[in-house]
């Protein structure tokens, strides 16, 4: 077998537009872990993760320990688990306020999001040794070209930093800019639905400017998105006030429970990247009926083959099964169209922050037609590394002391005063 020689991590920053969610705004730069696994023949495999301080320290000291080993991902997980015991769970800052937007916060999940980029890796090193597709390595592809959403921000036209990034797109602060903003998606990238991240304002402005893209594209998928803003009231409120026109209605409030009483209470089917973000929280949701459709995330399901797991278990239970996005570059949108690849009952399109994420660390990015990612059938995942732009954006995170994401801290350099609302806000 084919042993592993060498294994390298990265931590680099890149830049983020200024983008509003529930919990401030991005910081005009955001961390990202990459990670390489290097064979014995030579052949790279490339992974992708968060690159906030605990992933971090945690890939940097489970990376040495693959050395020598086979290019296998069984046994992954629980080796990384093993290392963050070591590592000590004393030493987690667990003061990270990003992770309020993906769930609750567990040492459990922090392990199966590092455990993702080296299973990543792993799988594009292996496809390279073999030569074969990755979407090949987890069974065959069931469709040739995977399909994505626009995703739609309320947002500022740049940070008020001076000499921080400017990405040209403007500001969106009402229906007529967010409509805008879809209008240029679907006619520079063919998307054909969307998907707005409430929880910025009132549900009333919000609900406004859900209606106006409803309006603006007719008949084709709308989605919003408050990130559990909301009380099980008003979001009983919003969803009697968008009857019909979502396609669904995302996370409009906090809890298992919470969302099944909304659920037992609209038509509207509800979906969720919070409440069902690990296997041992499927039982409650898909028991009491909360969720009628799981954002999967391999950087925080463990993978691959658990993203393809989490299909089988949603499809037991008829349940819809699409994909969640984060602030993502080309190695996890080329993973994240591979897996697609693979699952046949995926019906909604995928989140992906593109374009919002103008840099790469790929030298190809990927380009969209009518909205999707055509699935490579060359070996591994079908990209290379810019070494020199891995290079530079290592650089930057060495020359800066943002080392994790805060949403909240980045706002309050406009509103000083600014503090994560409790939920729910409305």
């Amino acid at each position: 077998m084919t042993r592993i020689a060498e294994v390298r991590v990265t931590p680099i920053l890149i830049s983020d537009p200024p983008l509003l969610n529930l919990q401030g705004v991005h910081q005009p730069y955001t961390p990202r872990t990459i990670v390489e696994v290097v064979t014995e023949n030579g052949a790279v495999g490339l992974g992708e993760t968060y690159g906030d301080t605990d992933y971090l320290r945690l890939a940097e000291a489970f990376g040495p320990r693959l050395a020598g080993a086979g290019l296998t991902v069984n046994g992954l997980l629980p080796a990384v688990t093993e290392c963050l015991a070591e590592v000590g769970a004393e030493r987690v800052d667990n003061t990270v306020q990003a992770e309020g937007l993906r769930g609750s916060r567990t040492m459990a999940k922090i392990a199966s999001s590092v455990s993702s980029a080296f299973e990543v890796a792993i799988y594009d090193a292996l496809g390279h040794e073999l030569g074969a597709p990755v979407h090949a390595l987890l069974g065959g592809k069931v469709r040739d070209a995977v399909e994505y959403s626009a995703y739609l921000f309320y947002r500022w036209a740049e940070h008020p930093e001076p000499d921080e990034p400017n990405d040209g797109w403007g500001a969106a602060l009402d229906p007529e800019g967010v409509v805008a903003q879809a209008k240029r998606m679907a006619s520079d990238y063919g998307f054909s639905s969307f998907k707005l991240k409430g929880g910025v304002f009132e549900p009333a402005r919000e609900i406004a400017a859900t209606r106006a893209l409803a309006e603006a594209f007719p008949g084709q998928p709308v989605r919003l998105d408050p990130n559990g803003a909301w009380s099980v009231a008003t979001s009983l409120e919003v969803a009697a006030a968008l009857e019909g026109v979502l396609e669904y209605l995302e996370d409009p409030t906090t809890g298992t429970a919470n969302m099944a009483e909304v659920a037992r209470k609209t038509s509207l089917p509800l979906a969720t990247n919070m409440c069902v973000t690990a296997f041992d929280e499927v039982p409650e949701a898909f028991g009491s009926r909360a969720v009628q459709v799981v954002l999967s995330d391999h950087h925080y399901w463990g993978g691959l083959r658990a993203t393809q797991d989490l299909a089988a278990v949603c499809r037991t239970f008829g349940v819809g099964i699409s994909m969640h996005s984060n602030t993502h570059l080309g190695i996890s949108l080329a993973a994240m169209t591979h897996v697609a690849a693979t699952i046949p009952g995926l019906r909604y399109a995928c989140d992906t922050h593109r374009p919002w994420q103008t840099e790469d660390v790929i030298t190809q990015p990927h380009t969209f037609s009518g909205g999707k990612v055509a699935v490579s059938d060359t070996p591994g995942l079908g990209i290379e590394l810019d070494r020199e732009v891995l290079a530079k954006l290592h650089d930057r995170w060495l020359g800066s002391d943002v080392r994790r994401r805060d949403d909240a801290a980045a706002m309050r350099r406009v509103q000083p005063d600014f503090t994560a609302p409790m939920f729910p806000r409305w």
